[in-house]
């Protein structure tokens, strides 16, 4: 009976708290209703036209799904950014051909400015960088899309970890 008691009364004192979390473990403020997420600027030199808008999407997009926040054009929780950098860079050589690479990185890298409007202290201004290889042999062409949808995930993520789980 009394182990019951202890029990009940354990689980109405957890029942009033209101910790903010969603079903992605995030640990979203109470007051937060909105978020918006500004178009990411374009301003590496080597990457393609429709960059920006994708990973602009990409990134409301898992907000929204991951979140128990609304899109708005200016939300309490608000990101912003540029795409600072695309590169492609050789990674290893194979002994058969000296010199030539067997596999090539491709490397986006993006500037992130985070605001809560209530609590500055959850404010950042943060790069992040994330990267695929694939084989040297493959055209960019053909591979780009995979990769630039894997890499923008991952960027994504972490974003959302920054942001909203403490990482």
């Amino acid at each position: 009976m009394i182990k019951r008691l202890f029990i009940l009364l354990i689980c109405a004192s957890l029942s009033s708290c209101h910790a903010g979390f969603s079903l992605s473990g995030a640990s979203i403020p109470d007051y937060a209703k909105t978020f918006s997420v500004q178009y990411f600027k374009n301003q590496a030199q080597l990457a393609g036209p429709t960059l920006a808008q994708n990973f602009t999407d990409v990134l409301r997009n898992y907000v929204a799904s991951h979140s128990r926040l609304s899109l708005a054009t200016t939300g309490d929780l608000q990101f912003e950014g540029v795409i600072s950098g695309y590169s492609i860079a050789p990674v290893t050589a194979t002994s058969a051909t000296q010199g030539v690479s067997a596999t090539t990185r491709l490397t986006i890298t993006v500037d992130v400015t985070y605001t809560d409007k209530k609590d500055t202290k959850k404010c950042f201004n943060s790069s992040f960088s994330r990267y695929a290889d694939y084989p040297s042999s493959q055209n960019l062409a053909t591979v780009q899309d995979g990769l630039i949808t894997q890499i923008s995930n991952q960027l994504v993520q972490d974003i959302f970890d920054k942001a909203f789980n403490n990482w």
